[in-house]
């Protein structure tokens, strides 16, 4: 949050024998934390953000770069429905998150939601807080690879949503900054507490929400947040040459890993093995598996359809 409608929503936990409940619970029955999905809207013309869609990579940019592209309660519900809305876009195999202008998002607008939350009872404060929070839920629910490409500085909630992501490309002066604390807020806001710890550990991540002192790019490829670190010249081919090769892999298998990813968080060894076999078993049945054999055989290069 601070600066730098009636779907049933689908649970995460997999329909596969010996599952249990993960970490995910928190938002795995959504209706109780009282979030409300919209039937699938499709926000892709909107001026929250620039949206493309090109061989099989849906493309979103930032539009606010004046404020380092700062959010408002619009742009949090485009792209949280539209987080939503991708997940039965067969034409879209990867997403790619990007930054505009100097910043990739520094977060909630300070005047046009951190003032106006200040006029709200504790209900509406709630509404909003549970919003945010379905964003960061859609994103780890779409069962495809997100990426995320930071060129600037991740502040706030703009650090959750490329914390969410599946990966995160920085450019060298690039920064992120988990500042809750510094503006007088709990840390435990969107997820974070959730999913820092899961990413650089339980004592770096106490220090990064505690603190909120900004993490240049190479710390954070060296504790583990950042998956690479590039010229900022290099950050959008880089960050599109990842989306192409994970758009042009077995996406249903890379959809089925994400999602045993996130079930298996907090399951004992033995659930976790389970729940691996009976999915592999599935894959083994796949399309995209036998077009790779055969394309073995035939020593040429496999054709997957994420099927």
């Amino acid at each position: 949050m601070p600066n730098a409608q009636n779907n049933r929503a689908p649970r995460l936990v997999a329909a596969l024998p010996g599952n249990r409940m993960s970490g995910f619970t928190i938002v795995a029955s959504q209706e109780k934390a009282g979030i409300r999905h919209r039937p699938n809207p499709i926000p892709m013309q909107t001026n929250s953000f620039h949206y493309s869609e090109q061989d099989g990579i849906a493309r979103v940019r930032f539009a606010r770069p004046d404020t380092l592209n700062s959010l408002t309660f619009k742009v949090y519900r485009d792209l949280t429905d539209l987080m939503y809305a991708l997940r039965t876009n067969d034409a879209v195999r990867a997403v790619l998150i990007e930054g505009n202008g100097r910043g990739f998002c520094s977060g909630g607008d300070v005047h046009e939601i951190i003032g106006e939350l200040m006029k709200r009872d504790v209900k509406g404060l709630l509404d909003f807080t549970r919003m945010t929070g379905e964003l960061i839920t859609n994103m780890r629910l779409l069962e495809k690879p997100i990426v995320s490409a930071i060129n600037g500085i991740a502040a706030g909630a703009g650090a959750v949503i490329a914390l969410a992501s599946d990966f995160r490309i920085f450019a060298k002066e690039a920064k992120i900054a988990f500042l809750f604390q510094k503006v007088g807020l709990t840390a435990a806001d969107m997820g974070a507490v959730f999913l820092l710890p899961k990413v650089v550990g339980l004592a770096r991540a106490t220090e990064m929400l505690m603190l909120g002192d900004s993490i240049t790019s190479e710390e954070a490829y060296r504790i583990g947040l950042a998956n690479k670190v590039v010229e900022l010249a290099e950050l959008e081919s880089t960050a599109l040459a990842l989306s192409e090769r994970l758009a042009s892999s077995a996406t249903m298998a890379l959809g089925l890993t994400k999602r045993l990813i996130n079930n298996e968080w907090n399951m004992d060894l033995t659930s976790a093995i389970e729940q691996e076999a009976t999915a592999q078993a599935l894959m083994l049945q796949s399309y995209d598996h036998k077009e790779f054999h055969a394309s073995f055989v035939e020593k040429r290069k496999p054709k997957f359809e994420g099927r």
